[in-house]
């Protein structure tokens, strides 16, 4: 029998263990193989998918993880609702570490990477408001009724990495309406939109970023700590979040392809 979920968690760093007792499967891709396996388990009695972004043993750095097979094998899957957690740094001194901001609005500043499946064709789809509404109202109402401070929206910068912005690049990216930054959220909400899933990203702060404040740079080993002190914040939000997310798309993202010949057959 073929397994299949309707959501799936793109997790990040301390996310890989989100569902116990489950049982992964492999998927190949017209893309390759995903970031590693996918594991399927229940929450609130939903089937869900698990997919670590950068693999368990964190071996994809955030510029070559393959974005177009993880979004493929999870629609492959039957997946049609994400949510995909991320560290993120905060461009505005308010957004210190340990607050989880909604992004409504991504900026894309990464380039060389694999961002479309479209390879032939017009194909332009809409990604005007990149991420999914009813995603989004479905983690701010978790939020609010757990007592969980959110802050509600925000544009998230997106840089390629593997480095971290100096002080420079961090303070115009803030001047341009930047207000948290990161590095694995582009392409994958544009791939997510061309095969009309809706996708959520719910960001954790980590630090400031490097024009913010302070007298010292963003540290690799201060991104994993805080991640690490806050995984089960973040693990008790998506989960409460997966139980309030609809079991019907009426959302706008499920007719993204609508009236278009993509030129990709979608799995």
């Amino acid at each position: 029998m073929t397994i299949t979920a309707d959501v799936a968690v793109i997790g990040g760093s301390g996310l890989y263990s989100l569902l116990d007792g489950a049982e992964e499967v492999d998927v190949r891709t017209p893309y390759g193989p995903p970031s590693d396996t996918i594991t399927m388990g229940q929450v609130a009695g939903r089937a869900v998918a698990f997919l670590p972004r950068h693999g368990r043993d964190h071996r994809h750095p955030p510029h070559l993880i393959p974005y177009r097979a993880n979004l493929w094998a999870l629609r492959s899957l039957g997946v049609g609702q994400i949510l995909a957690p991320c560290a993120v740094g905060g461009l505005r001194p308010d957004l210190g570490p340990g607050t989880f901001v909604l992004p409504d609005q991504l900026i894309d500043r990464t380039g060389g990477r694999e961002r479309t499946f479209v390879e032939s064709g017009a194909v332009h789809v809409n990604f005007a408001d990149p991420y999914c509404p009813t995603g989004r109202a479905a983690v701010r109402a978790t939020a609010e009724r757990s007592g969980m401070a959110l802050e509600p929206d925000g544009a998230m910068v997106v840089i390629d990495g593997p480095r971290f912005s100096t002080r420079a690049e961090s303070r115009w990216y803030a001047a341009c309406g930047g207000t948290v930054i990161n590095m694995t959220g582009a392409p994958e909400a544009a791939l997510a939109r061309e095969l009309a899933l809706c996708y959520t990203t719910i960001a954790l702060v980590t630090d400031h970023d490097a024009g913010v404040d302070g007298d010292h740079g963003v540290t690799q080993d201060e991104v994993f700590r805080v991640f690490k002190d806050n995984t089960e914040r973040m693990r008790a939000l998506l989960l409460a979040a997966i139980a309030d997310l609809p079991s019907r798309r009426t959302c706008p993202c499920p007719a993204a392809l609508d009236g278009m010949q993509p030129g990709y057959e979608l799995p």
